[in-house]
């Protein structure tokens, strides 16, 4: 099913994360890209495997981002005041880095050209994820194929 993974995982974070990604992919950048039509076909996915955000990845990300909201970094703010009964929650900016990671690492040379985010629920510290991209549409274009992507998250 694709809103479950394993049968008892929820659909994260916006996990709905990207609805849809078009993904420009150079076919010439490497042998991975170059027979794309023939790697990837519509409807075909891919998941990561499974990501756990950490008390450290979220003050980097912080410190990078300058991105200091108290939900991110104050278990008893984000209780409290942020109605996050898990308590701290990651980035949605950091959970949704795992969809450009992934399809690098199928398509070496890939150019992630846009994204649009919901976010529908959050993901906590220490949560453990999967991010998913199914491929919706490809077309050529040249000496590339411009890919547009579904992507989910799951914990």
């Amino acid at each position: 099913e694709p809103n479950t993974l394993s049968g008892k995982k929820k659909e994260a974070a916006g996990m709905r994360l990207a609805r849809a990604a078009p993904l420009l992919v150079r076919t010439a950048a490497t042998a991975a890209t170059a027979d794309l039509a023939a790697a990837l076909k519509a409807g075909d996915a891919l998941r990561s495997r499974p990501r756990r955000f950490t008390e450290d990845d979220v003050a980097a990300y912080a410190g990078v981002s300058g991105d200091r909201n108290p939900v991110h970094l104050d278990d008893a703010f984000a209780r409290g005041a942020g109605g996050f009964q898990s308590g701290r929650v990651v980035h949605g900016m950091l959970v949704a880095s795992l969809f450009p990671a992934l399809i690098a690492s199928h398509f070496p040379g890939a150019v992630y050209a846009s994204q649009s985010l919901k976010f529908s629920a959050p993901v906590y510290v220490g949560d453990e994820v999967v991010a998913q991209v199914q491929a919706l549409q490809i077309k050529a274009a040249g000496a590339r194929h411009i890919v547009k992507f579904a992507t989910k998250c799951f914990t």
